[in-house]
Formats: structure tokens, sequence, C-alpha cells
């Protein structure tokens, strides 16, 4: 089966042709979907793994044939693989599952600026093509910031690597800052900020801070995490797009349709919600803004951001 029937089938079998359930759409046949924010590890393997957590639900073998399998609103034709240790060498055994599978298109790994061997390290894995770039967490930037300690992170710009950044709703706002100072380096908000999720007009600080990110063309923004962020008291988030509408205007509006990227925080995502809820909330509102526009936010964008890797005999 090629690229373009085993999509079809693919888009056919799991809406009928349908995007929005009863408004008719044009299916967009040959779409290429890279979800950049997935996480695969194994307690199995000697050691066991230090996240998660043993006694809950993601405490079990996770790979990419897993992800392949899920029920999609859209079928995914590839990943960037994030970093879930902080294990050193646990960056190369993300590099030895990629290495036979080209579905997984980049891995951000985690190596921590500021660390003595910082430099020889992420000369290391950059050796590899498809180690892309590197995940901190914002409380780092922040300290690092303060410091004025930014070599680490003018290191990873000279590699042309990029630079994830998870924290909470104050993420943004020192992206902003961290964007200006060293320009060329490309940054990634995780989870626009995790901003937890409510009815009505999101916190005015956390639009704020999206806003400043925005205006930096070398940040861009995940639009993931949203159903993890509007789950509270073990109840199950909303499952339409409307509900999630305001918090992704800001963003969308602030980024533009060429630095907003997709990304399903898969395994995690699962405790909020299906694979395919998640992804048909956040593909709704792309097409909404069009084929072309969609294009950009499924893969045209993580490109740019992430440089992944076109690989071989890869469907997509």
């Amino acid at each position: 089966m090629n690229r373009r029937d085993w999509l079809t089938e693919g888009i056919t079998g799991i809406v009928g042709g349908n995007l929005f359930g009863g408004l008719a759409m044009s299916v967009q046949v040959g779409l290429d979907i890279i979800d950049c924010h997935t996480h695969f590890y194994d307690p199995t393997r000697p050691g066991g793994v230090p996240w998660p957590a043993k006694g809950t639900s993601l405490y079990r073998t996770v790979l990419p044939k897993d992800l392949r399998a899920l029920k999609v609103f859209r079928p995914i034709t590839g990943t960037v693989i994030v970093e879930a240790s902080s294990r050193l060498e646990d960056n190369q055994w993300l590099l030895d599952i990629a290495r036979e599978d080209p579905f997984i298109v980049g891995i951000v790994g985690r190596i921590e600026p500021g660390s003595k061997d910082f430099g020889k390290e992420i000369k290391r894995f950059a050796g590899n093509p498809l180690f892309r770039g590197i995940r901190v967490s914002s409380h780092l930037v922040s300290g690092m910031l303060e410091k004025e300690t930014l070599g680490d992170f003018k290191i990873l710009a000279d590699l042309d690597l990029a630079l994830d950044v998870n924290g909470g709703p104050e993420t943004p706002a020192i992206l902003a800052i961290l964007a200006k100072k060293i320009p060329k380096l490309r940054i990634v908000l995780n989870h626009i900020g995790n901003v937890q999720i409510t009815a009505g007009v999101p916190p005015l600080d956390w639009s704020k801070g999206i806003q400043m990110a925005g205006l930096s063309p070398n940040v861009f923004c995940k639009i993931s995490a949203l159903v993890e962020g509007a789950a509270r008291d073990g109840k199950r988030p909303p499952k339409d797009l409307p509900f999630y509408r305001p918090y992704i205007d800001v963003v969308w509006n602030a980024f533009g349709k060429e630095r907003v990227i997709y990304g399903s925080n898969w395994p995690v995502s699962e405790l909020a919600t299906d694979y395919g809820i998640l992804q048909r909330i956040v593909m709704e509102y792309a097409l909404e803004k069009g084929e072309n526009a969609t294009a950009h936010f499924c893969s045209l964008n993580a490109k740019k951001a992430y440089k992944w890797v076109e690989r071989p005999g890869r469907i997509g």
C-alpha cells in the first residue's frame, strides 16, 4: 500500500470522509502529521526507569509501535520524542530505538545546561543527526538568566539544536527574555505553559506572557496538554473545541500559523482523555484556519523549529 492510499484509507476509516460529524468538509489527503511530543520508556530494562512511578497506569513499556496502534482522528506519520529521564545515557537509549525506525524523525534529549560536562556531552550526542535538541525546566532558565550564565545555551545555538522548555504559566514571559538574549537559539514552549484551563477568559498574566513570547521570531509553541490542563478533581475534561478555543486563540494569535506546533504529550495525556479526542480538538481548530495553516501546524513548523530528519521508508 502506498502512502497516499494508506492515508486515505486511515482517514476514511476513522471519520467516514466527514471531519466534523455532520458538517461537510473536504478531506486533506496526504497530510503529514508529526507528533512532536511523545514519551517512550521501558521499566523492564536493567535498572528500571526514574519515571513514571511504579503502581501507576503509565508504568509499563511504551514504545513507538504502541503509538502507531492507537485509534486516532487523523493518521500520524512520524514523531519527535521528548525525553522522560534524567539519566544521561538514556539519550543514547532513545537514539538506539530510533536507529531502525524511520517513524522517529527526531529526539529532544536531556543534558543539563550548567553541568560540568555539558559542552562535551552535547557535542557527543549532536553527532547523531536525529538528536535535535534538549528539554529543560523554566526554573533552570530563570536561574541562568538571573546569574547571566547563558554560555551553554549559546553552545546549543551554535550546534543548530533547539531548546524545549517546560514549566508553569510564567514560562512564556521567561522565554521572551531568553529569546532576545540569544536570537539564534530556536526555543519551543511546551504545553502552552501548562496553564490551568477553565471556562471563560484565560488568565491575563499568562495571556500577556504568551504575547510577549510570540513577539520573538525564534520562539515556537506546542499546542499540547490542553486536556491535562482542563482535568481536575478526577473528572474527565470537556471533549469539544469550544471549551478550549479561548486559550488556543491566544496562542495562535500570538505565534501565527507559522510557529504553532502539534504535540500530544502521549502517554501522559491518556490520564485525561483518549488520543483521538485530544487530536480532534486541535485538528478541528487548525482545519478552520485552512489547509495551508493545517499543514504548517502539523509538520512544517516543527521542521523549522527542530529541523527534524526526513528518513527513507517513513510513511509520510
